[in-house]
């Protein structure tokens, strides 16, 4: 496949091409977290360069990613407590002029029909490149490991570290930043906080939530936890931070 890859505000994409893109990337509670909406649209305007998307041959969009820059000493105690806060971190260092080092990978989709052939390693592989030129030194990455969906009993520092017989960790998505040469730093056990109502929580998993206490989701990583007395229920999401060589 002969692929060209760009930025991704380069040109404007098809409505159908991005919903096709996007159609399985995430689940939709993903966005209800409040402080992203705080600041995704001055991450969307201040960084577009680090905001790549996969073209094929016929001019298709078939994979998407981006990231944002952050200052970071490169100790484990320093990193952003995960997705959240590095898109915090990048807007409030720009605002204060702090000199960014280090790329946060901040997410990586592949459109459905072309997943399992190595695409998502390429977009990969496009923002590390696109950050080297940037004068970014380092690169990591706050991994949702989809896998972790089918345990969300367990303790995303438990997750992290289980692995196959040849030592690569069991999570697929963890597996492609690992072949890519990215080590395991440390978890992120609230990389993401997403609160809703008891109605919208209904809505985004088809559940009836019908009493206040911990509810398993589909496609959550952890609890979701209702409280029907004040209205609410409130997801944290883990993930794993991993450091590309």
């Amino acid at each position: 496949m002969d692929l060209k890859i760009e930025r991704t505000d380069a040109r404007t994409w098809p409505d159908e091409q991005l919903k096709e893109l996007f159609s399985e990337g995430f689940p939709e509670f993903i966005s209800a977290d409040r402080l992203v909406k705080e600041y995704i649209g001055r991450v969307g305007e201040w960084f577009a360069g680090l905001d790549l998307t996969l073209v094929d041959e016929r001019e298709v969009p078939v994979a998407s990613g981006w990231g944002v820059p952050i200052h970071w000493d490169g100790l484990t105690g320093t990193l952003p407590t995960g997705y959240t806060q590095a898109l915090v971190r990048a807007v409030e260092g720009r605002e204060q002029g702090t000199e960014a080092n280090t790329l946060v990978i901040c997410g990586a989709v592949v459109t459905p029909s072309l997943k399992g052939r190595g695409l998502a390693g390429e977009t990969i592989r496009a923002l590390r490149r696109t950050a080297g030129e940037a004068g970014l030194t380092q690169v990591v990455a706050p991994v949702r490991p989809t896998t972790k969906a089918r345990y969300p009993l367990t303790p995303i520092e438990t997750f992290m570290r289980w692995s196959r017989e040849d030592g690569m960790a069991l999570d697929p998505w963890m597996r492609t930043h690992q072949r890519l040469g990215a080590e395991i730093l440390a978890a992120a056990p609230v990389s993401q906080t997403m609160t809703g109502t008891v109605a919208e929580w209904e809505r985004w998993t088809g559940l009836a939530l019908p009493e206040s206490g911990d509810y398993v989701i589909p496609d959550g990583l952890s609890l979701l936890r209702v409280d029907r007395s004040a209205d609410r229920g409130v997801y944290r999401e883990p993930n794993v931070w991993m450091r590309h060589s």
